[in-house]
């Protein structure tokens, strides 16, 4: 059996396009689905956000062409809706006998946008287990369609199902790991700021993504996980996550764990097992601020082990701000770990959310908190209700755009105090700031000349196109008329 996967790119491109340019990861998803399925199907993997410069369609179409697949698999974000609709509604043109499967988390939790015609099945949860069902039963000729896993409008039970909550995932060792080898590895990157001679080979190193565990302890307003999830834990073992990172080529390793740290003893293990083995790569991983103020001694390990960066999800600093977004951790907590990650040498990655009811002042203050984290690698998003989520919920009558549409936590989809051309223009000087504010600024770190210009290009190019986001909304949405909900008062 011929399986095509497919993640589209997103459709509001300059900005994430401009983005893409620092950082583009594997679509470890779908090499993880495709893990699931045997040895005897024939499977190819079309990313085809490395064909930005091109129409998506028609590449997409093409390759349908030339390779003539029996089932089609997309996944995407919100944001990807209409895209995965297109390609889905292109592919039954193409061959209506094709099977179209859409997965992904947006699928997941809302699978009734999905209830369209030229989609025969929407996956739910871990697509490397229920991809593999669906092709056991394709081959049999049995229903496509089963439990809460895998919907299809043509179960009389769609609706109810669709109703229910998101599945839970299965036990970790059930899902498989990634089939690596049916992607481009060249074309997977990450710019890589930390140095500890003082110089780098490239800004831009070959990175490999992994991930030790799946889901957060914690539920954080803004982030989609807990719910996901249900707020469970899932965590591999630690040998089990030395054995796959000794069998990559890449020397550089991206965690895209939701929180890797979260089990200290488990992360001391790994850590321990990569010294053992003499195993020398370097590691980016996501971490709180308060599993760094209570582990130190583990990021200590963990530095000795390879890691170079830390993202810290700070958000704010601002105690109002972090109590509303339910981050259960003070400002103290957030300024105590910075401390810890400077004086052990591990490079602070620090991601603030934009709120939408900033004024002037209110990016003021935020532009003091970025010198004052100086040197560190500082990155921004606007505060937006993920699809399908109790904020989304909660704020869905106060949307000012299409919620999918719109959503890449770039623009704002929820109104701004300031007027949307003064919010961009401030939004794009923190970005400004935040590049003074580098390590490789800050630490005269030694790249070489073309990867140094080609950071600058890009990061001019990005501060610019943040700038101009406004101009992606229609014309009545730019109007001032946006600040009304806010009193001008606290102007």
């Amino acid at each position: 059996m011929r399986v095509l996967l497919v993640k589209p790119h997103a459709q509001l491109l300059v900005p994430i396009r401009l983005q893409e340019g620092f950082l583009h990861l594997e679509p470890l998803e779908l090499e993880i689905v495709a893990g699931g399925l045997g040895p005897e199907e024939e499977i190819k993997i079309l990313d085809l956000g490395l064909r930005k410069n091109r129409n998506q369609f028609a590449v997409f179409e093409k390759t349908v062409k030339l390779w003539h697949p029996d089932l089609v698999g997309f996944t995407g974000y919100s944001s990807n809706l209409s895209a995965i609709k297109k390609l889905a509604q292109l592919t039954k043109s193409l061959n209506p006998r094709i099977i179209t499967v859409v997965g992904g988390i947006h699928a997941t939790l809302l699978p009734k946008d999905f209830a369209v015609g030229q989609v025969d099945i929407i996956v739910r949860g871990e697509g490397g287990v229920v991809l593999r069902e669906i092709v056991r039963r394709f081959k049999k000729k049995e229903p496509l369609f089963f439990d809460n896993l895998a919907l299809s409008t043509r179960d009389p039970e769609f609706k109810t199902k669709a109703d229910l909550g998101p599945p839970d995932y299965p036990e970790i060792d059930k899902i498989p790991l990634p089939r690596r080898d049916l992607v481009e590895r060249s074309r997977y990157f990450c710019i890589w700021t930390s140095s500890g001679t003082g110089r780098l080979k490239t800004l831009f190193p070959q990175v490999a993504s992994l991930r030790t565990s799946i889901g957060c302890a914690f539920s954080c307003t803004f982030c989609v996980i807990h719910h996901l999830m249900h707020r469970r834990y899932l965590q591999r073992q630690a040998l089990d996550v030395v054995n796959e990172i000794a069998g990559l080529k890449e020397e550089h390793i991206y965690f895209l764990d939701d929180e890797m740290f979260l089990n200290s003893q488990r992360c001391q293990q790994i850590a321990e097992l990569l010294l053992k083995h003499n195993i020398k790569k370097e590691y980016i991983s996501w971490a709180r601020s308060d599993t760094i103020v209570k582990h130190p001694e583990i990021f200590k390990l963990w530095k000795q082990a390879g890691l170079s960066t830390v993202y810290v999800g700070l958000e704010s600093m601002d105690e109002k701000k972090l109590v509303e977004y339910k981050k259960r951790l003070s400002v103290e907590t957030n300024r105590k770990a910075i401390a810890i990650l400077k004086e052990i040498g591990i490079t602070l990655h620090a991601a603030f959310i934009v709120h939408p009811d900033f004024n002037e002042e209110g990016f003021k203050r935020l532009e003091k908190e970025i010198l004052a984290l100086c040197p560190a690698e500082v990155t921004f998003t606007v505060l937006s209700p993920s699809p399908g989520t109790p904020f989304w919920q909660e704020n869905k009558e106060r949307f000012t755009c299409d919620p999918y549409y719109y959503y890449d936590c770039m623009h704002t989809i929820l109104p701004t105090r300031l007027p949307l051309r003064k919010f961009y223009r401030h939004f794009s000087r923190l970005t400004e700031l935040a590049l003074r504010a580098n390590p490789l600024r800050v630490n005269k770190i030694k790249v070489p000349f073309g990867d140094f210009i080609r950071a600058i290009v890009r990061g001019t190019k990005y501060i610019i196109a943040l700038q101009l986001i406004y101009r992606d909304y229609p014309p009545s949405r730019r109007r001032p008329r946006w600040c009304s909900i806010y009193p001008k008062k606290n102007d």
